[in-house]
Formats: structure tokens, sequence, C-alpha cells
């Protein structure tokens, strides 16, 4: 069983920034494929950043220059820094992890993919309101 728990969610105003937290129990962030997804209410959950275990970083197109996907190894804590808000990007926010089998990279495709199939860890989620 893996355990992710978010934190830093909240309201904030066009324009402004948040920083999620997402700790990880019982496993490591050094061996996992780690990203954030959000869901808007009544849609599938979508792919915003991934981090490979070796800290390579990609995004999704709608959040570039905007949002940056970070980890502590030290604390296997997994962090989503946020600026430049705007209204559409309220959500609620979830951390996901995987173990990705030999051969398979760790890239968002392969996240949806993995929460296609059932494959990833989830958090609680953390509802993140941007007001104009």
């Amino acid at each position: 069983q893996v355990d992710l728990v978010e934190s830093g969610g909240g309201a904030v105003q066009t324009g402004e920034s948040l920083r999620l937290s997402c700790t990880a129990a019982k496993f490591t962030t050094t061996v996992y494929c780690m990203a954030w997804f959000r869901q808007f209410p009544g849609k599938e959950r979508e792919g915003v950043a991934v981090i490979d275990p070796d800290g390579t970083t990609s995004y999704a197109d709608f959040v570039k220059g905007r949002f940056t996907i970070s980890k502590d190894n030290s604390k296997d804590t997994l962090y989503l820094a946020m600026d430049s808000l705007k209204p559409d990007d309220t959500a609620v926010y979830f951390c996901a992890a995987q173990n990705m089998p030999p051969g398979r990279p760790c890239t968002l495709a392969t996240m949806e993919y993995g929460r296609s199939q059932g494959h990833n860890y989830w958090g609680q989620g953390t509802q993140v309101t941007v007001s104009s």
C-alpha cells in the first residue's frame, strides 16, 4: 500500500501563486515516477506535470512556464509550484505515483495510461480555487 498525502491547496486571486506538497509514505521518490493531475467536475483527471526518478520533468502545454514540479528525495516529498494562476486552473489537484515496469519511460503519457489502467497510486486531492 502506497500512501500519498497532499497539502497546500486554497483560494487565491488571478495572478497569485500556490505551492502544493505531496508526501509519500511506504516508498521512495527516488524509484517511482511522480506526477500531478487535476480534475474538473464531471471530467477525467488530466496530467499536469511529471518528474522521473532522476529528476527530469515535463509539463502539459497549458501550464508550461507557469507551473514547476520538483521533489525533495530526502523528505520523499513532491511539490508543484503554481504561478500566474488563472480561473481556468480551478480544479482538484492530485499527486500520483507509479513504479514503472522496466523499459517503460516516466512521461505524462505513460502516467495518463497508468490512470486509465488503474496502475497509479493517488493522493486524496486538494482543491485549488482561483477567482477573477
